[in-house]
């Protein structure tokens, strides 16, 4: 296996099936499960990092990889409700597979944007979830856009929907860890992990983002969150701002000021990891 799953598995949605990317710990059941979300542009083996660390904390992980971006180089989807579309079959999914075991969600960048809104929607009140783990969520764009080409996104949306949106690589900006940045690479030269998106798929978050901070204080489900200080990618300081509406007793925040955007993948992954077993207070 590329990302050192035990094993691989695929679920049906209504645009095809799913590859999910599995870690179990081994000789026993696994005490909870993370079901989690990756971010744009990425698959689900980038959660191989995470998912390794609580393999030995006797925790699973399971990660799908995302309408759009399976083997893709373009992302491109037809709106942003295939992602939650998709994520509550998988959600089911996860319950037949691991019947009446703690389940965790965990989104990164726009994975956090995508758990953001099924905590406020699809998941909202399900006992079987938990907690929520957010990492550096793709709330606010921290990357300017030209005026001129905001103003034009819904028509090229319209008429030209898989036209290519101009970007700069930020793949050396992602994480301080060579090695994982390296990995990054390779994926992208072997076209596993995208280096373009389409108007629509930039329309579809940007659309995704709106409105969402008047939804905050509706959130309900404990919630673990950290943010990276020195994000490219993600409005830390905007981000932190919406995140101060989820009712402060649900909410465990850190900031890491030097940490880029991944966090799960930043040189103090550790500790982060660490932090999360704690706050998950699992029985031994």
């Amino acid at each position: 296996m590329r990302y050192s799953e035990d094993r691989l598995a695929s679920f049906r949605c209504a645009q095809g099936e799913r590859r999910i990317h599995i870690w179990e710990p081994e000789g026993s059941a696994p005490r909870a499960v993370i079901l989690a979300i990756h971010g744009g542009m990425a698959h689900g083996g980038d959660y191989v990092t995470p998912a390794l660390y609580f393999r030995q904390h006797g925790i699973a992980t399971v990660a799908y990889d995302l309408c759009g971006h399976q083997d893709a180089r373009r992302v491109d989807i037809p709106g942003f409700h295939v992602f939650l579309d998709d994520s509550v079959q998988f959600l089911q999914w996860v319950k037949r597979s691991y019947p009446d075991v703690p389940i965790y969600v965990m989104g990164h960048s726009m994975g956090a944007l995508i758990a953001t809104h099924l905590g406020l929607g699809h998941f909202a009140g399900d006992a079987a979830i938990k907690g929520f783990i957010l990492s550096s969520p793709y709330y606010v764009n921290a990357i300017k856009v030209s005026p001129v080409l905001l103003a034009l996104s819904g028509v090229l949306g319209a008429l030209v929907p898989r036209m290519k949106v101009p970007l700069a690589s930020l793949t050396d900006m992602l994480t301080h860890d060579s090695t994982i940045t390296a990995r990054h690479h390779a994926d992208e030269r072997d076209g596993i992990r995208a280096t373009e998106i389409t108007v629509r798929f930039g329309n579809a978050l940007t659309h995704a983002q709106q409105g969402l901070a008047a939804r905050m204080p509706a959130w309900s489900h404990r919630l673990f969150v950290v943010v990276a200080g020195a994000d490219q990618l993600a409005d830390a300081d905007a981000g932190e701002a919406m995140l101060k509406l989820v009712p402060p007793a649900l909410l465990t925040y850190q900031r890491h000021a030097q940490n880029y955007h991944e966090n799960f993948n930043e040189l103090n992954r550790e500790q982060i990891f660490a932090d999360i077993l704690q706050w998950m207070a699992l029985p031994a």
